[in-house]
């Protein structure tokens, strides 16, 4: 079953995008409708704003191989975009992540970004560690 996660954190209040979990393919999803506050001086999405939702995405599916609603922290230790083409105001946005590999304590994970047309806007690749909490610690 598919969990929408909205408004969860600061950074998804502020950019306004949607997570989701559950998908059979085991990753997750993040759905940004492209507005102009998103926009950069050329009036397509802004570079950053399409990195922090593949980071998100990407983070999102890293939680998934231990946590199935999505919700045990991981950290970013590096990240690489490849941006393809620009996604106009109007559209709508998705991120969809992959492991794709990983051992004992970091996760390797790819993600694109396509429009509501399925073009590629974006890809991205990143690494990934479980964060320490307080029961883990």
């Amino acid at each position: 079953m598919i969990e929408r996660i909205e408004a969860e954190t600061g950074a998804q209040e502020t950019l306004g995008y949607i997570l989701e979990v559950g998908h059979e393919d085991g990753g997750a999803r993040c759905h940004l409708d492209v507005s102009s506050r998103h926009g950069n001086r050329h009036g397509v999405l802004h570079g950053g704003i399409a990195t922090a939702i593949l980071d998100n995405a990407m983070g999102a599916t890293a939680s998934l191989t231990v946590d199935p609603r999505g919700r045990s922290p991981f950290l970013t230790i590096s990240m690489s975009t490849q941006f393809l083409a620009p996604a106009h105001v109007g559209k709508r946005v998705t991120a969809m992540a992959r492991v794709t590999g990983g051992g004992r304590s970091l996760v390797f994970i790819a993600a694109e970004l396509h429009d509501e047309d399925n073009r590629l806007i974006a890809t991205a690749s990143g690494v990934f560690k479980r964060a320490r909490t307080e029961a883990s610690a």
